[in-house]
C-alpha cells in the first residue's frame, strides 16, 4: 500500500486528517476493521461539516507506517495510540468510531481516557460483539491460501488486490496481525464507562448478532443505543451517508452541551 499524500498529519504520528477543519468545534476519531488503513475513511472526512472534523487512525504496520513494528496484542495497540492523544490544537469534544476490530480499539481508548480522567463524549461501535462475547478464532493460525479466502467471504479487501501475489506477500502479515489480536482479545477487568454507547450492525451480518450487539449495554452506565442497518458485515459500503450523519449529529450535540457548560466571563 502506498501513502496518501494528499494526507496530513497531526502533531502525533497514529492520526490523519484527510481534511481538516480548522474551525471546528467537535471531532470524530475514525478506527478501522482489520487490514483497513485511514484512507478507507477518506471520504467520510470529504463530507464533514465545517465544525466538525473527521480525523482517520492509521495503525502501525501499513501505508506510511508499514516499517512500525505491529502490536503484541489489542491492548498494547489502544496503548500506543492512546499515547499519540492529545492531539494538537484545542481541547475538543470527541466521539470515537471503530468498525469492526476498529470497534474494539475504540472501546479500549475509551477505557484508558476515562481511566486517565479525560472521557470521551461518545462511543460508536460498528459490526463487532461487545467485549466480554468476542469471539476466539484460528483464521490468524492458517495458511496464507486460508487467510485469502476469509477475505474473500467477508469482503474485507478488494477482489483485484486480492489477485495480486506480489501485493498480498506484502500486505498478508498486516492481515495475519490483525486476525490475532481480533482472535485473541480478551477483555480485561475494569470499570464501566459512563459516556453513551451507540451500537450500528448489519442486519445480515455474520461476525455479530443481535445478541452480541444488545450484549454492549453492560460496558457503560450512560445510554446505549442501537441501529440495525441491511447488509452484511460491510453494510458501510453502502450506507455511509447515514453513519456519517449520525457521527456529525453527535458530535455536534457533544459541542453544544461543552458550550453550555463553559464558564461565562466575569
Amino acid at each position: 500500500m502506498t501513502a496518501d499524500p494528499s494526507t496530513s498529519r497531526s502533531r502525533a504520528g497514529a492520526f490523519r486528517r484527510p481534511v481538516p477543519r480548522p474551525y471546528a468545534r467537535a471531532r470524530v476519531l475514525l478506527f478501522p476493521h482489520g487490514g483497513g488503513s485511514a484512507s478507507y475513511y477518506r471520504s467520510w472526512a470529504e463530507s464533514a461539516p465545517w465544525d466538525v472534523e473527521f480525523l482517520a487512525v492509521q495503525y502501525p504496520g501499513r501505508e506510511d507506517r508499514y516499517s512500525e513494528p505491529l502490536p503484541a496484542d489489542m491492548q498494547e495497540l489502544a496503548a500506543v495510540l492512546a499515547a499519540d492523544l492529545p492531539l494538537d490544537g484545542p481541547p475538543l469534544p470527541t466521539i470515537l468510531f471503530g468498525h469492526s476490530m476498529g470497534a474494539i480499539v475504540a472501546y479500549e481508548i475509551a477505557r484508558q481516557l476515562e481511566a486517565a480522567g479525560e472521557p470521551v463524549a461518545g462511543l460508536v461501535v460498528s459490526g463487532h460483539p461487545a467485549p466480554a462475547l468476542s469471539r476466539p478464532g484460528r483464521v490468524h493460525l492458517g495458511s496464507d491460501e486460508e487467510l485469502v479466502q476469509e477475505l474473500r467471504r467477508t469482503g474485507a479487501t478488494n477482489l483485484e488486490i486480492l489477485d495480486n501475489a506480489s501485493f498480498m506477500a506484502a500486505f498478508l502479515p498486516v492481515i495475519r496481525s490483525d486476525y490475532r489480536l481480533s482472535e485473541t482479545y480478551r477483555e480485561l477487568a475494569g470499570p464501566r464507562l459512563r459516556n453513551p454507547v451507540t451500537v450500528l450492525y448489519g442486519d445480515q451480518d455474520t461476525e455479530v448478532d443481535s445478541r452480541e450487539a444488545e450484549a454492549w449495554r453492560e460496558v457503560t452506565d450512560g445510554t446505549c443505543e442501537l441501529r440495525v442497518f441491511a447488509g452484511g458485515h460491510f453494510y458501510l459500503d453502502e450506507h455511509r451517508d447515514p453513519v456519517v450523519e449520525i457521527l456529525k449529529a453527535q458530535a455536534r450535540a457533544a459541542s453544544r452541551e461543552s458550550a453550555a457548560g463553559w464558564p461565562s466571563t466575569p
